[in-house]
Parts: C-alpha cells; sequence; structure tokens
C-alpha cells in the first residue's frame, strides 16, 4: 500500500509539490471504543500501542493541581487510563496561570473557577474519564482514594501528607511494604518555608511532574526499570539525577 501511494504521490508532486497523500485526518471514536474523543495516533506512529495498552486499566488519582499536579494531569491525559480523578479545593488565580500548561485568559481568571473544573474543562476535550472532585482531601474525604491503582501526592502541607500516605499504606496503594521504613516524604512543614518561595516555579514544577510521571510508567511497565530506584532528586547546580532505595 506504502509503496501505491508513493507511486502516486511522485506523479502528483511533479505538477504540485505541496500535494500529498498524508492529510493527517481527526478520526474520531465511539465511547466504547476508547476513553479518548479521539484517535491516538502518536503511538501508532511511533508504534508503542502495545506497550500503552499495559497502562488502559489503571484508575489514577491526582492530589492537588497547583504547579506539580497540572503537569501530572498534562501528561496522564494523554495516555489510555480507565479513570483519572482530580482532588483540590482551590481557586485558579493569577499565578496559577504562570505555574500551570497552557495559557488561559483573562476571562478564564476573572471567572475564579476551581483548579479542578478548570483543568477538566481543558482535558477532558482529549480524555473522557477524567472526573473532577472540587474539594481538598481531608479526613472526611481521604476514603475516596480507596480503589484507585496509583496516586499522584501533589500537595505541600505534612499533615494532610501524613493523613494521605498513612491510608494508602493501609490500603497497599502506591508503595512498597519493604521500602516504607525509608519515610522519604516530609510530614513536618518547614519552618522558613523555602519550598514557597524557591521551588514554586513552572520549570522546576513541570521536570518534577515529568520525573513522577515516568517513575509511574516505569512501575506499571511502560519503560523499562533496570535499577529499580523509588527515591530521586535532582540538583539543579550540576544538573544532577540521583537515585537511591533501589527494590
Amino acid at each position: 500500500m506504502t509503496t501505491y501511494v508513493a507511486e502516486l504521490s511522485a506523479a502528483a508532486q511533479k505538477i504540485d509539490p505541496r500535494l500529498t497523500a498524508q492529510t493527517y485526518p481527526v478520526v474520531e471514536l465511539e465511547e466504547e471504543d476508547s476513553v479518548f474523543q479521539y484517535m491516538d495516533t502518536a503511538s501508532s506512529r511511533a508504534g508503542i500501542s502495545s506497550i500503552t495498552k499495559k497502562l488502559e486499566y489503571l484508575r489514577i488519582a491526582i492530589v492537588g493541581l497547583g504547579g506539580t499536579g497540572s503537569y501530572v494531569l498534562d501528561q496522564v491525559a494523554k495516555t489510555p487510563v480507565r479513570e483519572i480523578h482530580l482532588f483540590d479545593g482551590d481557586v485558579f488565580l493569577p499565578h496559577n496561570a504562570f505555574r500551570a500548561p497552557a495559557a488561559p485568559s483573562r476571562d478564564d481568571l476573572k471567572a475564579k473557577p476551581n483548579k479542578v473544573t478548570y483543568l477538566h474543562g481543558i482535558y477532558s476535550r482529549m480524555h473522557r474519564h477524567i472526573v473532577p472532585h472540587p474539594y481538598p482531601i481531608d479526613q472526611n474525604t481521604v476514603g475516596e482514594l480507596a480503589g484507585m491503582h496509583f496516586v499522584f501526592l501533589c500537595v505541600d502541607k505534612g499533615a494532610i501528607k501524613e493523613l494521605i500516605v498513612g491510608h494508602l499504606e493501609q490500603q497497599r496503594i502506591t508503595s512498597y511494604a519493604l521500602l516504607r521504613q525509608h519515610a522519604r516524604v516530609p510530614f513536618s512543614d518547614a519552618t522558613e518555608d523555602e519550598y514557597s518561595s524557591n521551588i514554586q516555579i513552572a520549570d522546576l514544577n513541570a521536570l518534577n511532574a515529568m520525573l513522577a510521571v515516568v517513575r509511574w510508567k516505569k512501575l506499571f511497565g511502560f519503560y523499562g526499570d533496570l535499577e529499580r530506584e523509588h527515591f530521586s532528586t535532582y540538583t539543579l547546580d550540576g544538573n544532577m539525577v540521583t537515585n537511591e532505595d533501589a527494590a
């Protein structure tokens, strides 16, 4: 077929070099056929459709849709996971616009939408099964994480992280029993609050999200994982990634 197309294209291009058989049409899909609104031609083009299927059955939660969480959503929404649940009770404000994917308009910001509502409106154009929860995870709602296969924890408050991590360990979600004693997740709030002033920058938020998404894809077999590290730190000065806690 490709040879036949090439022969016809060559003849046509002698008349008009701009002519091509590759029109890249948008192929719409029925809901029963895919979680996507239209066909994922990127995976087929790269020859990774069979590998991508390893993610199909997963129910994913993203807790916190600020700088890091919004970039996590940007990537996870482009995978065929079964469901993506978004949890955040905050409003999407102008400072959020400078730490999130895409470019909200002034009218978007004037409406002061909930972060979850705003991001759901964008990414549901692509992925059908994004479930908005416009409220935070706390003692009353932490039970809603039960049944998830993986949870991206993108919040900074220590008490909330401790609550969520404890629940996830009870549910055996997102952690390995042999590695829990390392206690890599800090549960206390920094007194000088360096995180708020020095790390809340769009490029570092995005890098943090990308490293988390790569780690998630390794855990579920999308990427090869020879070292099986479960803790990584990135040093800006020197551009180094250090891996520890190999399983």
